[in-house]
């Protein structure tokens, strides 16, 4: 497969992001994307309508998904699988085991924001998230935003619901190993999300991409929504390294909100070879 403009790592409203499946495509299609992945969270629900919305546009898709992982000491990082077989049973009940937690953080978090005077923040963010199976720190942000105690929702993750903040709470997900495995049984390939987002430590993240690697993992986003130019060549670099492919995503949840568009990130160094290159 050839793509010049590939995202392969953006949300639709089937977990937090702000736009349906199918409005995404329209919007995907209107920035030039050439193949895109849906990588809801913990969840494959969007994905029939994306398949057959990209089929009507005549844009290639693949399917995709993030999953959540514990990771060392209290930390979450995220695994995107990318071209598998949405319907796998295996896949679909380790997906639906990690977002059984969900409604329980939720509520706990709602506790932590009531001791700093964010009253009914669980049912504000259920508003924006439609099913508790499904809520997530995105949709609290957006209430709290409404609510007026926060510019946007940046602003939020930074002084409410990031690690060691008033409404963070930890939580228990996938496993690195499982995340993998349960990718690599539905015929997909398991990336590296946005590196640059972990609050590792140098040691850490080597850590992390040595075990990734042993366990099969095929790649990492090299070029995501976030990430500034130093960190694309530190992250081609580690793709290089570790002998991965290389990834570009957006991350988009919606406008106004992503640090980038659907397809306006940076280019891959053109010697990496690319994940796309695997189908």
């Amino acid at each position: 497969m050839n793509a010049q403009n590939a995202d392969l790592h953006c949300h639709s409203t089937v977990s937090d992001g702000l736009l349906p499946p199918a409005a995404l495509i329209e919007r995907a299609v209107a920035n030039g994307v050439d193949l895109l992945a849906l990588t809801d969270h913990d969840e494959v629900g969007g994905l029939d309508a994306a398949i057959a919305a990209a089929e009507a546009a005549g844009l290639p898709f693949v399917t995709g998904v993030e999953i959540s992982v514990s990771w060392g000491d209290d930390q979450t990082v995220h695994i995107v699988g990318l071209g598998f077989d949405h319907r796998h049973p295996g896949l679909r009940a380790g997906l639906e085991r990690v977002r059984g937690g969900r409604d329980a953080r939720a509520g706990r978090i709602a506790e932590e924001l009531a001791k700093v005077g964010i009253e009914g923040a669980y049912e504000g963010a259920l508003k924006y998230a439609g099913n508790p199976a499904l809520i997530s720190r995105s949709h609290f942000a957006r209430y709290i935003v409404e609510r007026g105690f926060a510019p946007d929702v940046k602003t939020v993750f930074e002084h409410w619901l990031a690690k060691g903040k008033p409404g963070y709470v930890s939580h228990p997900w996938a496993e690195l190993a499982e995340a993998v495995d349960w990718i690599h049984a539905a015929g997909g390939i398991a990336v590296i999300a946005h590196p640059g987002r972990y609050r590792l430590s140098a040691a850490e993240r080597r850590a992390l991409y040595a075990a990734f690697k042993d366990l099969g993992g095929e790649g990492i986003e090299v070029v995501s929504g976030a990430a500034t130019a130093e960190e694309i060549r530190e992250f081609a670099g580690i793709a290089r390294e570790f002998g991965l492919l290389a990834s570009r995503a957006s991350d988009f949840h919606g406008p106004g909100e992503s640090y980038t568009d659907l397809g306006r990130m940076a280019m891959l160094p053109s010697d990496l070879t690319p994940v796309w290159a695997a189908w």
